[in-house]
């Protein structure tokens, strides 16, 4: 039987480029080579599309023995990704500088013979790959992809539309305030009054449009709001402040659910994240040691059923498919007689964290589905939706 082609897109101009590169190594060395026939498409920090024409050796596993982490770019060079067996790594050679027409020529064959496959799997993390974009390049070029849409990932990405979207259907929300970034910069004292007046301290303030937690901060008081306003301010022109869940009665609980499918999604079971840090952000997440991923996660059997069927409502409110993993937020301290726990949507990631650690493929193996047969099912997915959009006319 003749194998399938599928294409890893990976890497990107986002913060979390790193995050990608392991991401895509793992899918690399996880997807069973009996199916499918894998060509490697990636893209460098600075933008360039390059192809795995090239081979060449990673990094000597003696002079590198541990494993490589998220955030260390010496670790993760360029767009170098090492495949399990033989190392393949992708060659960072633009076109304008390609020497000679015969190199030309060569490189230009290359991603021709990159680009001809039956589906490209993703795995973009944060800005230009998991917001719509290349979404919307690969729908143009009328390519099959693992995913949600380019709606799904654009609003799985902006956290102030995601935040409308649930209010519309209905979904528990914290307490939220929008700042555009032109107005922190110009009138800063009247935002904060505005801040202040919706909200209580602590809280947290966020791109709106960024993953990994990069540019995220707590601001406790007052006097740590305007840094934390100019952090986030750096990364997106729309900024979203939060206040916290159980406020400084401590932390909240973190609690994440897989999902998968599209038109009838599936939850995976419940997981938490017991960060080592105040909350989960980037350190805690990629470099730091001792945060702890608890599955399947301490809750009462009435909370977990309330808990997955919110991650279901979230996933179709902002009208993902493929995958996405839904973050929680769930007042800290034993429930209270005659009352539940207030559980709170945080997010949707359309493209989660994908290495063989990372939450989205572990809550899904502790709800039975192995980390090769959870790629077999993405695949299977995105070619679905595929072939159902081509069911759509575009003309008369």
């Amino acid at each position: 039987m003749k194998k399938l082609r599928v294409g890893i897109l990976f890497g990107g101009r986002s913060g979390e480029h790193e995050v990608s590169l392991l991401s895509a190594a793992s899918v690399l060395q996880a997807i069973d080579r009996r199916k499918y026939e894998v060509q490697l498409i990636g893209i460098a920090k600075d933008g360039r599309w390059l192809t795995a024409a090239d081979a060449g050796k990673l990094l000597p596993s003696a002079a590198r023995p541990q494993p490589l982490r998220a955030g260390d770019p010496e670790a993760t060079p360029g767009a170098a990704l090492l495949e399990q067996g033989s190392e393949v790594l992708v060659s960072p050679v633009p076109l304008s500088h390609a020497g000679n027409e015969t190199a030309l020529t060569a490189l230009r064959a290359s991603a021709e013979s990159s680009l001809n496959v039956d589906v490209i799997f993703p795995v973009l993390h944060g800005t230009f790959g998991e917001d719509g974009t290349v979404q919307g390049l690969l729908e143009l070029a009328d390519m099959a992809y693992v995913g949600s849409g380019v709606l799904g990932s654009a609003a799985g990405m902006d956290k102030d539309v995601m935040k409308r979207l649930f209010a519309a259907a209905g979904l528990p929300l914290t307490k939220h305030v929008t700042v555009l970034r032109s107005a922190w910069q110009q009138k800063p004292k009247r935002v904060k009054q505005e801040i202040e007046a919706a909200l209580r301290y602590p809280v947290f303030v966020k791109p709106a449009n960024l993953g990994s937690s990069v540019g995220i901060s707590k601001a406790h008081d007052a006097s740590e709001l305007a840094p934390a306003m100019d952090l986030a301010a750096r990364y997106d022109r729309k900024i979203v402040v939060e206040q916290a869940v159980g406020g400084k009665r401590g932390k909240a609980r973190e609690l994440e659910v897989a999902v998968l499918g599209n038109d009838d999604p599936q939850a995976s079971v419940v997981g938490e994240v017991i960060p080592v840090k105040e909350f989960y952000d980037y350190e805690a997440k990629y470099l730091s040691e001792g945060s702890q991923l608890i599955i399947p996660a301490k809750l009462s059997r009435e909370e977990t059923a309330r808990v997955r069927k919110l991650a279901l409502q979230a996933f179709r409110a902002c009208e993902c498919a493929g995958m996405a993993r839904v973050d929680f937020l769930m007042e800290p301290g034993e429930p209270r007689a005659g009352r539940q726990r207030r559980i709170y949507l945080n997010e949707v990631n359309t493209l989660p964290g994908f290495t063989a650690i990372s939450m989205y493929p572990k809550l899904w193996a502790a709800s039975g589905v192995a980390y090769p047969d959870l790629i077999d099912r993405l695949i299977e997915l995105g070619r679905a939706r595929h072939q159902e959009m081509r069911a759509s006319r575009y003309a008369l």
